[in-house]
């Protein structure tokens, strides 16, 4: 019998594990080339598992919850076509992971815990892996059962119990020699160590649990936030020339390249050229040294149907024209929408800029999207009146403003750097050309 491995493939810069969300085809299935079989998420985006081989799936080597490593085989597929569903059992490869946390014994007794359970009595699943690192742990099932899961239906991942062990906050004692575990105290903390707020539920009030991509969000702001001391600049710029430019070309733009010429391709060309200008705003902080990045990645923030966010990403922006740019710009927005983004399409950015006018709103302070120093949103654009200097005197017209706001990390960007940064941005914009050629 011919026998094909299903591989869980390399999922993008940086990505070297993926959870398996759900699986869409049972053991007996028959499968076709390129079939879809599971769905999987990492901590940056969910994507389907194409079969590589025609035939049929004998055996599921991970189940749904489970953490699987990049390279590692997660079904069998066999391709002969007069196999039979029952075959001998396949073992599934055995992780082996050693976790090494450091242990504060001041003060505190562990004692045995109990077996985690497979499954709990609230209908849990929890996979080997991480029943494996509660009983290194020292945490019991109930603890267990109060750690929020961002895997498949609030399942509890490994990166969720490992980012849970620092700050568990809980003290154990050893009473009457029982096997079980005694709770002294609870301290209800985030992710900073922070104290967070007792709510108070009011009849009639609604709940709703957050789904995994808003948790990451939530996550990955709060870390943000915790990470950088933010300052936000703002500037308002005169686009009236950009304004009167992209409605005289825009009809013939679309006829000719088959995309409509939004202002973003714009923004993101002053931008990248004045990241040219001052390269130090395109840079990373470890510790305490700075990473000046290579390339230009512009990050574009862009709201789902679902009212979550994503951020794309357009590699080396600095080196397209403004089709270039454009083409890129349409093709991530739609594919961000219709969930086709693939990993790469959303890692390494090096800036990021967030269209808050496409709501409305006349300026924002953005958060800085990590391990980046900076973002830039740009705010609504308006008619209002103005002072038009001339050679002859000064004339009151009306012309097109908008704000940019620009947030940045205090710890390596100061004040006349982001100040100057954001006013050159809003410079290159002012002085568009009206007569430029596409």
């Amino acid at each position: 019998m011919s026998q094909v491995e299903l591989i869980m493939p390399k999922m993008g810069e940086s990505v070297a594990e993926a959870t398996i969300i759900k699986w869409l085809k049972k053991e007996g299935d028959k499968i076709a080339a390129d079939e879809i079989v599971l769905e999987i998420a990492t901590d940056k985006v969910d994507s389907e598992i194409p079969s590589t081989a025609e035939g049929t799936l004998m055996k599921r080597l991970f189940n749904e919850g489970d953490v699987v490593q990049v390279g590692k085989a997660i079904a069998i597929i066999s391709t002969d076509a007069n196999s039979a569903v029952e075959v001998p059992e396949v073992k599934a490869p055995v992780k082996t992971e050693v976790i090494s946390v450091q242990k504060e014994l001041t003060n505190t007794v562990v004692t045995e815990v109990a077996a985690i359970e497979r499954t709990s009595t609230s209908g849990k699943f929890y996979s080997p892996l991480v029943r494996n690192i509660a009983k290194e742990e020292g945490i019991a099932m109930d603890e267990l059962e109060s750690i929020a899961g961002t895997g498949a239906n609030g399942r509890v991942t490994k990166n969720d119990i490992l980012a849970y062990i620092p700050n568990k906050g809980k003290q154990y004692t050893q009473a009457n020699n029982a096997p079980q575990l005694q709770v002294i105290k609870e301290v209800s903390s985030n992710s900073t160590g922070q104290q967070k707020p007792t709510l108070a539920v009011g009849a009639g009030d609604e709940i709703i649990e957050m789904d995994r991509m808003r948790k990451l969000i939530a996550d990955h702001m709060v870390m943000s936030k915790h990470t950088a001391p933010h300052v936000t600049s703002f500037v308002e710029a005169d686009v009236t020339n950009v304004v009167k430019w992209r409605e005289k070309v825009k009809s013939n733009f679309e006829k000719r390249e088959g995309g409509k010429l939004t202002f973003t391709p714009i923004f993101i060309e002053a931008i990248a050229k004045a990241i040219k200008d001052f390269p130090m705003i395109n840079i990373s902080v470890d510790g305490t040294k700075i990473i000046k990045k290579k390339n230009i990645n512009i990050g574009m923030a862009t709201a789902l149907p679902s009212g979550n966010l994503i951020v794309p990403v357009i590699r080396n922006a600095d080196t397209l024209n403004l089709i270039g740019l454009t083409k890129h710009v349409n093709d991530l927005a739609n594919r961000a929408r219709t969930g086709k983004l693939s990993p790469d399409d959303i890692s390494g950015g090096t800036f990021t800029i967030s269209n808050v006018g496409s709501f409305g709103n006349v300026m924002g302070t953005p958060i800085i999207n990590q391990p980046q120093v900076a973002i830039l949103a740009v705010g609504v654009i308006k008619k209002k009146p103005a002072v038009i200097e001339t050679p002859s005197g000064d004339l009151i017209g009306i012309r097109h403003f908008m704000f940019l706001s620009h947030s940045y990390d205090h710890r390596v960007v100061d004040g006349s750097l982001g100040g100057q940064f954001v006013r050159r941005v809003a410079d290159y914009l002012e002085q568009w050309d009206i007569n430029r050629e596409f």
